[in-house]
């Protein structure tokens, strides 16, 4: 049975790499208004609840932090306290289709982009890219947190360095929380 989680982590890995990843550019269409619909909370998010802090020292503005070594992110508010959070695949040690690391860049960063529903890779999956990553918000060159299907979202840092978290989340982000300028600390692994 020792064998059982590097097999595990091979397969989570081939399906990552397959599907998407972090994206080196990015194409987006002309901007939505913000949706209407609020987001409510399942059990299963509860969970990465946990892993975050309930307050964090924000130095008097709102941020967005991803801790890699949990594996979730939060929302915080300019007073610190967690307004939201869940959970984060964030770049994984290695990535075999382009034969380096792909860890996100942990630091203090401002995002400088945001897209809509339509945002896609223009890099992966290799070779022509087109993987979709909705509500795109970058912070770090190619790097964003953005939203993803089910399937690749995974308790694991997997990534080719952008932070997935799932769509509803990224779509809250997006259009509840997020503004160009915002704070994204990104805490180390």
């Amino acid at each position: 049975m020792k064998y059982k989680k590097p097999i595990k982590r091979a397969i989570t890995l081939a399906m990552c790499a397959a599907m998407l990843g972090a994206c080196s550019t990015y194409q987006t269409t002309q901007e939505t208004p913000p949706p209407s619909n609020t987001y409510t909370t399942t059990s299963s998010d509860t969970d990465y609840e946990s892993r975050m802090p309930q307050h964090f020292n924000t130095g008097g503005e709102k941020e967005i932090v991803v801790n890699p070594r949990v594996r979730a992110w939060g929302a915080y508010d300019a007073n610190g306290d967690l307004m939201r959070s869940g959970i984060a695949t964030s770049g994984g040690d290695w990535c075999h289709d382009t034969g380096r690391p792909c860890r996100t860049a942990t630091g203090t960063y401002r995002l400088r982009s945001l897209g809509d529903e339509d945002c896609k890779s223009s890099k992966y999956p290799l070779p022509n890219g087109g993987g979709p990553m909705p509500y795109c918000m970058f912070f770090k060159g190619g790097q964003s947190i953005h939203g993803s299907p089910p399937m690749g979202i995974v308790d694991d840092n997997v990534s080719h360095g952008c932070v997935r978290i799932p769509i509803p989340d990224a779509e809250w982000l997006r259009y509840n929380f997020a503004s160009v300028g915002t704070k994204i600390v990104i805490l180390p692994y």
